[in-house]
């Protein structure tokens, strides 16, 4: 059953319908009416998903839970989908795309041991959000998205969000990373891929880690930290079972 009639939307103001739509999704903050009327909706939205998807589920970092408070994640998603922007859930973009469960960019975040300075190498920009939480915590991003136009959307918007400086976009493959800018502190690949990509090995400070969602079939990944050591050797530590939409391009999935 619909939560109302779509001859209704025509009467009722933006700010009721979109309080509406939250509370039907189940992303209405824990607040009374007439707390709820005097406070920004998508802001107390983004309050409570910090405090119940991710630092509920054991993302205890203060710097990423910071950042996930303060970077609108709204305003990375198409318009028709900015109601469920603080669910629990990945959501659909651009290019046939998704922007990851906020737990997931949270707990990937977290992985990554981000310190302000950090250079990071970001695989697979997306929409541009989780390239923003890194630049909220005080990183460099480079960030490569293989697909042309949802880059320039990306760009465009961090640009219109005052990350300029700190974010680079690049329309390239992932998959051979940007060695003019390296090497990286961290490197994130936010696309399934079945095996850690040697030119990144190389890219990767000694050290350094790539958080990144590994496996062998399109229907399950396991998101998995590599770590570098100073001579070069790399350890791997499972962390938990994923899906993530495809690197795509000559070394990926397809």
């Amino acid at each position: 059953m619909p939560l109302f009639r779509m001859d209704w939307i025509k009467i009722i103001p933006r700010a009721i319908l979109l309080s509406l739509l939250l509370l039907g999704s189940g992303c209405m903050p824990e607040t009374g009416p007439e707390q709820f009327k005097h406070q920004d909706i998508m802001t107390q939205a983004r309050l409570n998903m910090v405090k119940t998807q991710i630092a509920g589920r054991g993302v205890n970092s203060p710097t990423v839970l910071e950042a996930m408070r303060r970077v609108e994640r709204h305003l990375f998603v198409p318009m028709a989908e900015r109601s469920f922007a603080y669910c629990d859930s990945a959501l659909p973009i651009q290019q046939g795309q998704t922007i990851s469960q906020p737990y997931i960019v949270g707990l990937m975040t977290e992985l990554l041991q981000v310190q302000p300075g950090d250079k990071i190498l970001e695989v697979g920009t997306g929409s541009g959000y989780q390239a923003a939480v890194l630049a909220q915590m005080g990183a460099q991003v480079f960030t490569l998205e293989i697909v042309e136009p949802l880059a320039d959307i990306a760009r465009a918007t961090l640009q219109g969000l005052g990350y300029a400086e700190q974010v680079m976009v690049k329309a390239g493959d992932g998959f051979m990373g940007w060695p003019e800018h390296g090497p990286f502190d961290g490197i994130i690949i936010t696309c399934a891929i079945h095996k850690v990509p040697p030119p990144l090995i190389e890219q990767l400070k000694p050290t350094g880690r790539i958080v990144l969602p590994l496996g062998q079939t399109l229907e399950y990944q396991t998101l998995t930290v590599v770590t570098k050591s100073e001579s070069g050797q790399l350890t791997f530590r499972n962390v938990i079972g994923v899906v993530f939409v495809p690197m795509t391009g000559p070394h990926g999935f397809e």
